[in-house]
């Protein structure tokens, strides 16, 4: 369970949010005490999972891996997930900065991940972005009954004392008997986003991204697909100081998707807009013939001597196929 946990906060990102200096120790991240209870609430067509309440900030045993909380648990019947939130607030309901949150992280232990082979799927989940995802309509992803599927939350360290903090997953479910295109998760980045490939990182990555130096900081890796797929919605994850996110298309010179988000004026990061969040049913094709390339932007301060790590990933949503191929249609039940 250790290495598994570890998996997950690597695929996302074990993202360096700051409030100022825009960088932290990651073997110091406190997480949300065992006894803190998790509620999961499935209404309306949703699906929401309630973690604490806890006091900011927690103790911590240095510890990452052996200390992160998780809660697994089944859905009663097979459920589409359209779209899903993160929520961090204070028991009374009062809206907490975002950066409090660490993450959120969704998996499903029982499905394979398609971009990770060997390694379990994960399905959904916000860093510092917390951006509400909403999937085009008619397209989920399937989570089936008594599939066992985990959440994991961590808060910011450096989080001021805080009484009574909650933080909320919500998952979008398609209603009964919608018909639904069943779409397959893969996951991107420029920072290795695969547990089995760590070995191949370079020395300058750790697990919480790339080191980026002082001044404007361009870094790409190149990329291949293992699966064909018409790219239908793509959540993009980003840390402080991040200018520029792309993947694209070497083979056919073409740039698929281009995010950016918006940032203060020290840089720390603000959120992801609307207009930034690819969302199209039309969606674009990516197959396993053409070469592909991730690329992030970092811009670090000149005058900021802390050392800074960054990363640049998504989290594609595709059918599988080409686009304009037959994909397969459910009805949610």
């Amino acid at each position: 369970m250790k290495t598994l946990i570890t998996t997950l906060l690597v695929t996302f990102g074990l993202a360096s949010f700051a409030y100022a200096s825009g960088d932290h120790d990651h073997y110091a991240i406190p997480t949300m005490p065992s006894r803190a209870a998790t509620h999961i609430t499935i209404e309306n067509n949703t699906v929401a999972l309630t973690f604490g309440p806890v006091d900011l900030p927690t103790s911590h045993d240095g510890d990452l891996a052996a200390s992160m909380p998780k809660h697994i648990f089944q859905l009663p019947k097979d459920m589409y997930m359209t779209g899903f939130k993160s929520e961090v607030f204070t028991v009374d309901g009062r809206p907490l900065p975002k950066n409090y949150l660490h993450h959120i992280l969704m998996l499903n232990n029982d499905k394979p991940s398609v971009s990770c082979s060997g390694e379990p799927l994960f399905f959904a989940g916000a860093g510092l972005e917390m951006t509400e995802a909403r999937f085009p309509e008619g397209h989920g992803v399937k989570l089936a009954k008594g599939q066992n599927l985990m959440s994991i939350v961590a808060f910011y360290h450096k989080a001021p004392p805080t009484k009574n903090v909650m933080a909320r997953f919500t998952m979008y479910v398609a209603p009964e008997n919608v018909p639904v295109k069943e779409m397959d998760v893969y996951q991107v980045g420029v920072n290795i986003v695969c547990y089995s490939k760590f070995g191949e990182r370079g020395p300058d990555q750790t697990d919480e991204g790339i080191e980026i130096k002082p001044g404007v900081n361009v870094q790409s890796a190149p990329l291949k697909f293992n699966m064909d797929g018409c790219v239908k919605f793509a959540y993009p994850h980003g840390h402080d100081e991040l200018l520029l996110i792309a993947l694209e298309n070497k083979t056919e010179k073409r740039t698929l998707l281009r995010t950016v988000p918006d940032v203060d004026p020290s840089g720390t990061f603000l959120e992801f807009q609307a207009h930034q969040i690819y969302k199209d049913s039309r969606g674009f094709s990516v197959n396993s013939k053409d070469e592909y390339e991730m690329t992030m932007v970092h811009h670090h301060p000149l005058q900021n001597p802390n050392i800074h790590h960054g990363m640049g990933n998504y989290l594609l949503y595709m059918t599988p196929g080409i686009c304009g191929e037959s994909t397969n249609t459910a009805a949610a039940r």
